[in-house]
């Protein structure tokens, strides 16, 4: 059995990293003893010929793919592609958006033969056993499939109890050294499951609202097998790591006993946490958090089932202070009910508070209460594309705002924050710029030139360079400089920091010289190419 999984193209903007619930997946095919291979489209570029050409290579039995709202489009129109060119190819589905909208997701795209809901890998796991029979398809819980022009939902599957009885992610199978050099964490789950009953949040109902925890030792096994990869910065992606400081303080002692020298985010909850846990969190190597506090309007609060007060807001955020670590505090606008009272509630929070901070939009996605209960609330949606549910624009009106109000609101919130970033950039240009300043913008740049590379597929083009390497590497640094329109002295400094880390690499070929993404195999530290 061969299986094809793919990781759908993924803005910039959304912090692209290794496709987490992927891999999972992937490790669990494996496990079931099919041939696995990810075709992954993140960080590579995409076209419907590439796609043609590689599931040609490979001859996939089975191919499947998960998303998000955002991405839901161009991922089910992937599967379509497949379906057309291969009919015999059965198709599968997964993520968070399907799991909600599985009766609309099977009507507009026929050619998806199986969706795969909620927690996915016991689900992927059964079926694979009996996927070549579909008058057995019936029997496996967790799915929705067309039989007979009927859509059919099976039972419920219950959550995987034992989190360590799940293979680690499959990351051997992603083109690593790209993740690596575009510079953004990779992330880890250290639980699933989320307590809380927020209208605007899918997590109690995709991972159940009982947290289920893996072992301390696991997590710590997971993170030295990223460290021999390279890989040092980390993002914890529970829905709330902070579920149990009795665990948090199991997983940062086994962290520090094992001197793992890491950086590391999570995501917690402001009644959730103190300065005690953030110091303990702190000494195994954390240096940021994020808290969703929504909205600096009590009555909001209540109103959204969010569960916390502006009390333990500014308490939380006085806590990162004083241990160290920076404070990441999220507001939303276009919640039930909002008015300019209620963003002006957020607005003077949000200056209170004195850690990092931003507004994002809300999108009420499929299978959220905001959604589902919308004539509960003093709320209309104003738009069913799914491409518009990326938080960065208003998608819903009230009874007191506009969306182009809450836009309007969101735009002003953030002016200074522009007109900072802008002098930032004219101090660099001037070569002005503090060391933390130079890093922030360099990095920016970086990251964005990286992403043409990769998106674009520049290496891929089998372009060949003088056979001397020295001359070879400055030939590849001005096509570089041509193709993203960065300066060529920082175009070659940042190919040369690559080439130096052994995530591009360079080797002679028929008398040419040619360089190429390492495979994983390859990511140990090369010497510096240029002295």
């Amino acid at each position: 059995m061969k299986i094809a999984l793919i990781a759908p193209p993924y803005p910039l903007e959304e912090v692209p990293s290794p496709p987490l619930g992927l891999t999972y997946i992937a490790a669990v095919c494996e496990a079931a003893g099919a041939e696995v291979t990810i075709l992954d489209y993140i960080v590579r570029g995409y076209s419907e010929t590439k796609l043609k050409e590689e599931l040609k290579s490979f001859g996939p039995d089975i191919v499947g793919t998960n998303c998000v709202t955002m991405n839901f489009k161009q991922a089910a129109g992937i599967l379509r592609i497949v379906k057309q060119t291969y009919p015999d190819i059965i198709t599968l589905m997964g993520g968070p958006h399907v799991s909600f909208d599985s009766e609309n997701t099977l009507a507009l795209y026929p050619e998806i033969d199986i969706i795969v809901k909620g927690e996915g890998e016991a689900t992927v796991t059964e079926l694979l056993g009996v996927i070549y029979h579909r008058e057995k398809w019936h029997t496996i819980p967790g799915i929705v499939f067309k039989d007979k022009g009927q859509i059919l939902r099976t039972a419920q599957l219950h959550f995987i109890q034992d989190l360590d009885a799940l293979p680690l992610p499959a990351r051997h199978l992603l083109p690593m050294a790209r993740y690596q050099a575009l510079g953004y964490p990779v992330s880890i789950i250290t639980s699933r499951g989320c307590p809380n009953h927020c209208i605007f949040c899918l997590g109690r109902r995709m991972v159940g609202r009982k947290v289920r925890f893996r072992s301390a030792g696991q997590i710590a096994d997971e993170i030295e097998k990223l460290c021999s990869l390279g890989i040092f910065v980390i993002n914890i992606a529970d829905d709330l790591f902070t579920a149990s400081k009795r665990r948090v303080a199991q997983l940062c002692n086994e962290l520090v006993k094992r001197k793992l020298n890491i950086s590391w985010s999570a995501f917690s909850r402001v009644n959730t946490i103190d300065t005690k846990t953030l110091k303990l969190m702190k000494s195994a190597g954390c240096h940021s958090v994020s808290f969703g506090i929504e909205s600096g309007n009590p009555e909001m609060l209540k109103r959204v089932k969010k569960g916390i007060t502006i009390a333990q807001a500014q308490k939380a955020a006085a806590a990162c202070q004083e241990a160290g670590i920076r404070g990441h505090a999220s507001f939303m606008v276009g919640l039930p009910g909002e008015t300019r009272e209620t963003m002006n509630d957020s607005l003077k929070l949000q200056k209170e508070l004195k850690i990092e901070s931003a507004f994002h939009f809300l999108s009420p996605f499929p299978g959220t209460s905001v959604r589902e209960d919308i004539a509960d609330y003093d709320l209309e949606i104003i738009t069913h594309d799914w491409d518009q549910y990326n938080a960065n624009r208003s998608i819903v009106k009230t009874s007191s705002l506009s969306p182009e109000q809450m836009d309007a609101f969101i735009h002003d919130a953030g002016e200074q924050n522009r007109e900072d970033w802008e002098a930032l950039k004219v101090k660099y240009e001037n070569k002005t710029a503090t060391l933390h300043e130079q890093m922030q913008v360099g990095g920016h740049y970086r990251m964005v030139m990286i992403f043409k590379l990769l998106t674009q597929d520049f290496f891929e083009q089998h372009l060949m360079f003088d056979t001397n390497r020295n001359k070879a590497f400055k030939e590849l640094s001005t096509q570089v400089s041509t193709m993203t329109g960065f300066d060529p002295d920082f175009t070659e400094s940042t190919m040369n920091d690559l080439i130096t880390k052994g995530y591009i690499q360079g080797e002679n070929s028929k008398g040419k010289t040619r360089f190429f993404w390492a495979h994983n195999s390859q990511l140990k530290p090369a010497p510096t190419l240029v002295q």
